[in-house]
């Protein structure tokens, strides 16, 4: 039984690495309103690349996120489109956005603690004459 979790496990965490990854939520997310061509979703990500994205589309298209459909037309036209459990992940993922987004004063502000707390230890630890270069 303990075998049969910790497979099911290592197999989810795999799937949380996938979408937790760089470029995976925004593709899902810009898929999410509408089928898009690779040219679409390339000029609406910000940053990625033709190769990153090409790879994360297939990855995406492998786990079932994603639908790849080519149009036999000249020249060949490819659409991606979520599939009803990537749809069911935005859903999911939506939420934790909801989150970040309702926190995000409470955040910046413990992390300004945390880091004032840090720089005061690091000070307090550091021998006398060696301040900051």
């Amino acid at each position: 039984m303990g075998s049969a979790h910790s497979e099911a496990a290592c197999r989810a965490r795999e799937m949380l690495d996938r979408v937790g990854d760089k470029w995976s939520l925004p593709v899902i997310s810009e898929l999410g309103t509408e089928t898009r061509r690779f040219t679409e979703l390339r000029r609406a990500i910000d940053g990625i690349s033709h190769r990153m994205l090409t790879v994360t589309l297939r990855e995406l298209e492998r786990d079932g996120i994603i639908t790849r459909t080519v149009h036999a037309v000249m020249p060949p036209r490819v659409e991606y489109t979520l599939t009803p459990m990537g749809h069911a992940l935005l859903d999911a993922v939506g939420s934790l956005v909801t989150w970040a987004e309702a926190h995000l004063d409470e955040i910046d502000a413990a992390r300004t603690g945390y880091d004032a707390r840090a720089e005061q230890a690091s000070a307090l630890t550091r021998p006398p004459g060696r301040e900051n270069r």
